[in-house]
This record gives C-alpha cells, structure tokens and sequence, in this order.
C-alpha cells in the first residue's frame, strides 16, 4: 500500500503490534501495566515536563521533574533525526520507544501519537508530549489524569517548537508558566528546558513536593552512533531541591564539553586553541582537580612544561578522599601519556 494513503486504523494496528512486541521483549516489572492487562496501573510516576525541538540547531530534548524517584529511567525518550517523547501521569514507557518508532518510520508527532492512544485501553490515564524532527508537535492528556492536570504546546518567534504537560499540580497554570519560560529565555536548548522547569517550580509545582529530574538533548542531525548524537543526558535521582542540582550538573556537563573540544582542538596542534577551550571548562568548574590535571598533561606533551605547572600543583592540592593524583602522574608514561622522561617527571611531580 502507498504510504501517502496508510490508513488511522493500520498506524493503530501498527502501534498495537509495537505494544505486543515491546511487551514481550521487557521485564515485566519495570512495565506498567495498560487496561488491556486488565489491571489498572496504581501510582502516577511523573508530574511536569517540556519537549522541544531547537529551531536553530535541530536539537531535540525532554526535561522533566517529579516526586518520584529516578524520573528520568522511563519519561524522556529522544532520537537524533526523529524526535522526542515525555510520557508520564500513570505513565507507560513504552510510549517512548514505540512513538520513535513511529515518527523513524515516515509519521510525525500527531499521527505517532493518535495511533498510539488509540491503541491503548488506559489512555484516559496517560499524559504524553511528542515533537518531531520536521516540526510537528503533539500532546494528550488523558481525562482521568490528576488535576491540575493539562497541556500546553506552542511555536517562539524564532521557529521552536515546544509542548509542555502536567499533572497533579498544586495550582493550575504550569505549562503556561513553563511555555512562558521557554519563549522568554535565551542559550541553547538546554539553557531553555531548565528555565521551563524553574518557571513550572516558581508556579507551584508538583503536589507532593519534588525528588528527582532529568534532561536529555540530542543532537538535531544523527551520526549513525547514538552515543555521539546525545549531548546532555543527565538525571537527578533523588534529592531535596532537583532542578537546582541537574542545572549544576548542566554546568560541569558543559565544562566537559570544552574539555573535550580542547583535547580535539589538541590533536590538530591547535595549542592555543586547546587552552582556551581548557579555561573555559575551568571557568564553569573551577574546583574540578580532574581538569586542571588532564590541561598539565596536555601542556606537558606539547612542549610547554612551565605552563603545565601550575595545572599540576591545582590538582596536587585535591584533599578528596582517595585522589592521589601525583601516582596517577607517575604512572603515564608506561601507557605512552607522557614521554619517558625521568627529569621531566621529576619536574612536573615536584610542581608547588
């Protein structure tokens, strides 16, 4: 049959059988059961997120935040090229791995999403968001889900596209506050899901307090290898103030960024080049003894051996329980990380 006329009843017919084999294929206990089972889920995983789609660089991320441990092992779902999923309230993970599937075959957000719902029995319960890499945006909120409940989606002046959802909320409101933060603030695309966050916190937030969170953000063109085309995927299992902490951890996950575009800038004998993606890393964490060590190494292989001291005698003086960076040192040139040179060892091993 010619794709342009696949009929709504063979997509649902196509998420159904997806439904069956992604049930086959997991462990029972990490599923959470549709009315098909006949039996209903019992506790609400998720609360608010945001999916979007960068306009700009093609990214496509989810961040999300709930009262409920390691929220982000089954609401986030993102593919680089494809798009992106939150699938929460009595949620269903299986919704992110089958609306992928749909959206890699040929169908965007709203016709993935409509076969699902259609095929699934405890829809009434289920929130979900959905973005594809042409710019479709879909959303459903289910009738029975925890009030506050609902959804917003939208497009910013600049092209983005966004859909943001929740549940169970203390006021009504937050995905107008999260779209609101969205369009207002400026950075990247991970800059902009944080701040949808923080707008949902500022609003009220989750019923129940908060506990976890997670940020995932693809790349907006694959490479072939889904370890590459992931640029942030960070989670916050279990803590006191989340979105506080995964913005910390976006900020030593950019910090890493540089220091991985130094070592590159490295290898093309770019020395310049390289320290000044090292300062910047510094720059965003300055008590990483992890950095300055691995700069000295660099700065060292390169000739400039004055200019590593200082790196070195920084990371010297980490009182971390454990870190015993001059045996580290030591041990380099062995691995051919540095040159087998005893007085220059004795040099850089004596920094103060």
């Amino acid at each position: 049959m010619p794709e342009s006329i696949v009929s709504t009843s063979a997509l649902c017919l196509i998420a159904a059988s997806l439904l069956a084999m992604v049930s086959c294929a997991s462990d029972p206990s990490t599923i959470v059961q549709t009315a098909e089972d006949e039996r209903s889920p019992s506790r609400p995983v998720a609360t608010y997120s945001i999916v979007a789609r960068d306009a700009k660089t093609g990214e496509l991320g989810v961040a999300v935040q709930s009262h409920w441990f390691s929220v982000g092992s089954v609401v986030p779902w993102a593919e680089s090229g494809v798009g992106a999923v939150a699938t929460q309230s009595f949620v269903d993970p299986r919704y992110g791995p089958m609306g992928l599937a749909l959206m890699k075959g040929g169908r965007g957000a709203s016709e993935a999403l409509k076969a699902l719902t259609s095929s699934d029995d405890g829809e009434a319960v289920r929130q979900v968001g959905m973005v594809d890499a042409s710019g479709g945006v879909a959303t459903h909120t289910g009738l029975k889900c925890i009030r506050y409940a609902s959804h917003v989606s939208g497009e910013t002046p600049d092209g983005s596209i966004f859909t943001a959802q929740a549940n169970m909320m203390m006021n009504a409101g937050v995905p107008e506050a999260m779209a609101d933060a969205f369009q207002k603030t400026g950075g990247d695309l991970a800059d902009r899901l944080l701040a949808a966050l923080r707008g949902a916190q500022a609003r009220g937030g989750d019923i129940r307090g908060m506990q976890s969170a997670a940020l995932l953000v693809v790349k907006g063109k694959t490479s072939g290898k889904a370890w590459e085309d992931r640029r942030f995927d960070l989670r916050v299992e279990d803590h006191t103030k989340p979105v506080d902490e995964l913005a910390r951890l976006l900020r030593v996950a950019r910090a890493y960024e540089h220091m991985n575009n130094g070592d590159l800038a490295m290898e093309k004998k770019d020395i310049d080049g390289a320290l000044r993606e090292y300062h910047e890393a510094q720059e965003l964490d300055p008590a990483s003894a992890e950095m300055a060590f691995w700069t000295g190494v660099s700065l060292a292989n390169a000739g400039r051996v004055d200019e590593s001291l200082p790196f070195f005698k920084r990371a010297f003086e980490d009182k971390s329980p454990g870190a015993a960076w001059r045996e580290l040192l030591r041990r380099l040139p062995a691995s051919g990380l540095l040159p087998d040179d005893p007085e220059l060892m004795e040099k850089m091993m004596s920094a103060k």
